[in-house]
């Protein structure tokens, strides 16, 4: 497993490299004849430092002094931001060039000043920048009501809320966790969940603001529970982690189940492959459910929305997911939505239903772009259908807006 760890890590390193060494280059050229002679070395390690600050701020934070480490990993964010689309305009920029050597479209004086062209790239990246950190901060309410047909004894409806990929730690703490706190508690929810990447990897940062005491203050009539994500696993602190929510009151479900209040279960998967990170091993989901009473609703969490088939074959009525971030930066989206059935959204196969949310925080780039975070609210009523058909009792969905 080691050699494919390495083998992959060789090959994006490399691609990483070459595609700042590209965006420098272009650079150069296009504002190198401005620069006072000898500055060349200079931009070379601007350009340099950009590139390694996310690698330096991420994995030497044992070895660097905390506040350097989180302003290390805060410009790398941003400069992951800013190559994306750097890249994908510069690209773009080159394949009208190509094609302008055959049509000679462009006017010769803009051929011969690519400091205007390079201007124009800086600009368009800065405000698509400036956008994306905006909308990554101004989450909306996207409301579900869906039915359940089933009867969970004398609850006749069930109000849920779910916040996935909050991703707490250096750039998203309590500046952004309290705010959504208080708003979840003000929609009044029966059940509070939270679908996985709630920490950081580290929990570093999230001991030294006391993050645990912020969640401790979320309120849910039959409680607040969550499940592990791939995060939770990669920076080898997932018992810590574990340890640390479950003391903010929030009952982390490793591949177990719980009835609640007699009327439904609540069934939370580990993370599909936390045992590349030093994890046991998730167990069938047959194993997992062996106890449930399937004529009661089972609501489920799974971190990534994937092997629905099995979920759907066990009785589950409803799944909730995240992972995605459909995408977070646009276009990568066209990925998420290659890679899952489902990346953000509703999903109904007979009386399976899915859904995915997109997530309230982000990963590396504080930024989003082509989509927007989320609080995830879920209205359920439980209904005995019997002899009606399931596809007859559909969701509605429907956005609320910015709430901050």
């Amino acid at each position: 497993m080691k050699i494919w760890y390495l083998i992959f890590f060789g090959v994006y390193f490399t691609v990483y490299g070459l595609i700042n060494f590209y965006i420098g280059m272009r650079g150069w050229q296009a504002f190198g004849r401005f620069l006072p002679q000898g500055c060349g070395i200079i931009y070379w390690a601007i350009l340099i430092a950009l590139a390694l600050s996310f690698i330096a701020g991420r994995f030497a934070e044992n070895y660097l002094p905390g506040s350097l480490a989180g302003l290390f990993t805060i410009i790398g964010s941003y400069w992951l931001a800013a190559i994306n689309y750097l890249f994908l305009t510069l690209v773009l920029v080159d394949i009208i060039r190509l094609l302008n050597r055959v049509l000679n479209f462009i006017p010769a004086p803009v051929m011969q000043r690519p400091e205007l062209t390079g201007l124009a790239v800086v600009l368009l990246v800065t405000g698509v920048i400036i956008y994306g950190a905006w909308n990554a901060r101004h989450p909306r309410l996207v409301h579900y009501d869906i039915t359940i047909p089933k009867s969970a004894g004398s609850l006749n409806e069930l109000h849920v809320v779910a916040v996935s990929d909050i991703h707490l730690g250096k750039i998203i703490h309590n500046g952004r966790l309290l705010p959504l706190v208080q708003q979840v508690n003000n929609l009044n929810p029966d059940l509070i969940l939270l679908p996985g990447d709630t920490v950081e990897e580290s929990v570093t940062t999230f001991v030294r603001h006391n993050m645990s005491g912020s969640l401790r203050m979320l309120k849910a009539k039959y409680g607040t529970f969550a499940i592990f994500g791939n995060h939770e696993y990669i920076g080898g602190q997932a018992e810590d982690i574990y340890r640390y929510l479950q003391e903010a009151g929030i009952i982390v479900l490793r591949d177990e189940y719980q009835e609640i209040a007699g009327s439904f279960y609540l069934v939370g998967r580990d993370y599909q492959y936390g045992e590349r990170f030093g994890g046991a091993g998730r167990r069938k989901l047959t194993q997992v459910m062996a106890g449930v009473d399937r004529s009661l609703p089972v609501i489920m969490l799974d971190h990534q929305p994937s092997n629905l088939n099995e979920a759907q074959e066990q009785g589950v009525d409803l799944q909730i997911s995240g992972h995605t971030h459909l995408g977070q930066l646009f276009p990568l989206n066209i990925f998420t939505g290659l890679l899952f059935e489902t990346d953000w959204g509703y999903l109904r196969k007979s009386d399976f239903q899915l859904i995915v949310s997109c997530g309230f925080g982000t990963w590396g780039p504080p930024i989003r772009v082509g989509n927007m975070p989320e609080i995830v609210d879920i209205n359920i009523q439980f209904i005995d259908t019997a002899g009606q058909n399931a596809n007859d009792v559909g969701p509605v969905m429907r956005t609320m807006g910015r709430l901050w």
